[in-house]
């Protein structure tokens, strides 16, 4: 049995990953931390709720829809599976889930009913009118969730990465007085 102060020390994390290299990023941040033992990363994607047949319902468009489906599903699975191996690598213990729905609810909904301690995302970087009219996973979350938020942006993915790279010698030049 885990003393009180060992669960204490447990972190759960969530990351949201997609197909973009935003979330690649967050997962290398992720990975390249130092997190106690026993933390949990669960790694979720979501997937945008389908909608029914246009019109009425036939047996060829409800294929259609199952083979979207099953497509979107396949997709979904790679992209946690390729999360997921990075993270192992890293020694992390992980779980994926594929939710269905509004990115933004979804994730906010996963993190109430986990319990999770940090939430990680990476940041698309879109601003004014595309922000405005496509809305944002992130700023949803930073205001929604009940958790904290760590939003990686490309900058701070190269300066983790420099922090594990080794340094290189170099040399000073001398100039003539």
């Amino acid at each position: 049995m885990q003393s009180q102060a060992t669960k204490e020390a447990l972190v759960k994390v969530l990351i949201a990953v997609d197909e973009s290299i935003h979330s690649e990023r967050a997962v290398r941040f992720v990975a390249g931390m130092h997190w106690p033992g026993g933390s949990r990363v669960i790694v979720a994607t979501v997937m945008p709720a389908v909608p029914p047949p246009a019109m009425a319902p036939s047996d060829l468009a409800e294929a259609r829809q199952g083979s979207v489906i099953a497509e979107c599903r396949r997709g979904c699975d790679t992209v946690i599976a390729r999360s997921q191996s990075r993270l192992r690598e890293a020694g992390l213990s992980t779980e994926g889930r594929i939710l269905e729905g509004d990115a933004r609810e979804q994730l906010v909904a996963l993190v109430l009913a986990e319990r999770v301690d940090l939430l990680v995302l990476g940041s698309r970087g879109r601003s004014g009118v595309a922000r405005l009219l496509l809305g944002s996973v992130s700023a949803h979350a930073v205001t929604h969730a009940p958790c904290s938020v760590l939003v990686v942006k490309e900058r701070h993915a190269r300066a983790a990465s420099a922090r594990r790279a080794p340094r290189r010698a170099t040399s000073a030049r001398r100039h003539p007085a």
